[in-house]
């Protein structure tokens, strides 16, 4: 009844009080995980109510803010005339709805998970999880590029001792990389980009159509869109991708957070918001220099590619797959054309729901067998076929076959290339296509047409498996029940994606045609 009837005042909120309350939920549920850390369950509860509460809450501002988009909320003033700032538009709103339904099953996951593998400081693991959702949030509503620009770099810090999770030496390195790259890549050249705008503009508002003045030379645009590109370098573009496969030592519910909920979505998400809201279609077409970032993205894409065949762990191999994927959206958007935007907008989503999926699999594989190298996958198929076929089927979407919804990306990539661009993307998507089967194929082969392995002894026992809630019958050996329900979610959303595309898909029209 309480429950109800919280739910109920909060519908009742309106646009303003519910955007603030949104940002600073997640940052509440990490006050309430410090505070109740000595209780039993008091970290999975918490962390439960905390994401469904984010997601019920992003989903009446959906309702609330349809036909009004002016909803704004001005924090204090960072500089004098830049407020720290946020507002509703439909591409952020599309995001924080991506990034709070995913906490909510990433959540599931990690219980099962790191109860499975008896992970330690596992309150300070789901607190800075929560941190790091309530910077999502606050740069999906981000009004400006300081506001931007302060909850990019909240997010790349708050993640950070997630990715060091285990103290291990290996997780340290890792973690080293992954600071170094992304905060010298942003205070380099985002931070340049963005002094850079205001000179140039005398604003850093996000408005649709763009705010750099027409005036600028070519020059002057190329420069700036390719401070900006390489400058959010959570994107992975080649040659600052090299953090992504650095920080797979992170454990896999953090690996699924970088890969699919959080941070190379801000990446992408920002270079789309950039092209949108700094620069416009208009003045890019002009200029005609969007041309670098289809060749970056174009190489990024084939190169991340090859990489991922070489890779014999099987995160490694996932975390290239990745960096590869990532550009199918700064591809697109690079096109110009209004087609070719709309795959980037739904590649947002499907690339989420595919990779988390993918992730999560590999987590369940590494939890029942303790196996991490593609070499020692013979016949896993056989031994856990719920978790392989949801990974098969993840798989077939980063490939782009139907009735999966990499599929209706790769449709609209190619519908939205013109001219000598459609060469160019038939070229890159063909290539691609052909690497993507030669590195999942061999995985989902080697599952489910060869002999199993002998499985080690020290995952053998199945009173232990019991113990820690795995799932053992006629020689299977599935992960427990938490890992099982949120690799099944994300797997048949995948296929429900290609199913009913429209929301994605109408989200993007609205971009286009109506504004934010």
């Amino acid at each position: 009844m309480i429950i109800f009837q919280f739910f109920n005042f909060i519908s009742e909120i309106g646009g303003e009080n519910l955007l603030t309350t949104i940002i600073l939920s997640p940052l509440f549920s990490a006050v309430l995980l410090l505070v109740f850390k000595n209780l039993k369950y008091a970290n999975e509860t918490i962390i439960i109510l905390g994401s469904m509460t984010l997601f019920f809450l992003v989903y009446n501002l959906e309702i609330i803010s349809q036909g009004n988009n002016t909803i704004t909320v001005d924090a204090f003033e960072v500089f004098p005339g830049i407020l720290l700032s946020f507002r509703i538009e439909s591409l952020g709103l599309l995001f924080a709805l991506l990034a709070s339904f995913l906490w909510i099953i990433n959540s599931i996951y990690s219980i099962g998970y790191m109860r499975a593998n008896t992970e330690t400081n596992q309150t300070r693991f789901y607190i800075f999880f929560c941190l790091s959702i309530f910077a999502v949030m606050g740069l999906a509503f981000s009004a400006n590029l300081v506001t931007f620009f302060l909850f990019y770099e909240a997010l790349t810090l708050f993640t950070y001792p997630l990715v060091t999770h285990n103290g291990s030496s290996a997780a340290v390195r890792g973690g080293r990389v992954y600071l170094g790259a992304l905060l010298g890549t942003s205070i380099c050249f985002l931070l340049l980009a963005i002094i850079l705008t205001y000179n140039l503009a005398g604003s850093t508002e996000f408005s649709h159509g763009g705010i750099l003045p027409t005036s600028l030379s070519k020059i002057e645009l190329a420069i700036l869109l390719v401070l900006f590109c390489f400058g959010i370098g959570k994107a992975a573009l080649v040659p600052f991708h090299f953090w992504l496969p650095a920080a797979m030592v992170a454990p896999t519910p953090v690996s699924a957070l970088l890969h699919a909920v959080a941070v190379v979505k801000a990446g992408v998400f920002g270079i789309l918001k950039i092209f949108v809201f700094i620069f416009g279609f208009d003045i890019l077409a002009e200029a005609n220099i969007s041309l670098v970032i289809s060749l970056v993205a174009a190489t990024t894409i084939i190169f991340a590619s090859i990489k991922a065949i070489r890779a014999n762990n099987l995160k490694e191999r996932l975390a290239f797959s990745t960096v590869s994927q990532l550009s199918y959206i700064i591809f697109a958007v690079s096109l110009l054309s209004p087609l070719a935007f709309i795959a980037a907008v739904y590649h947002l989503v499907a690339h989420a729901f595919g990779k988390i999926t993918l992730f999560f699999a590999a987590g369940a594989i590494y939890t029942s067998l303790h196996k991490v190298e593609i070499s020692e996958l013979r016949g896993v198929g056989f031994q856990m076929p719920v978790t392989m076929i949801c990974f098969s089927i993840a798989a077939v979407s980063m490939i782009g076959l139907p009735p999966t919804a990499g599929f209706i990306t790769k449709w609209f990539i190619f519908s939205g290339a013109t001219d000598w661009k459609f060469l160019l993307a038939v070229g890159v998507m063909t290539l691609s296509t052909l690497l993507n089967i030669g590195y999942f194929f061999p995985i989902i082969f080697n599952a489910f047409f060869r002999k199993p392995l002998e499985i080690d002894s020290s995952v053998d026992g199945l009173d232990k498996k019991k113990e820690y809630g795995h799932y053992s019958f006629y020689g299977n050996f599935e992960a427990p029940l938490p890992i099982l329900i949120a690799i099944s979610l994300t797997a048949v959303c995948v296929i429900l994606l290609f199913v009913f595309p429209s929301y994605p898909l109408a989200i993007a029209e609205n971009i286009l045609w109506s504004g934010p």
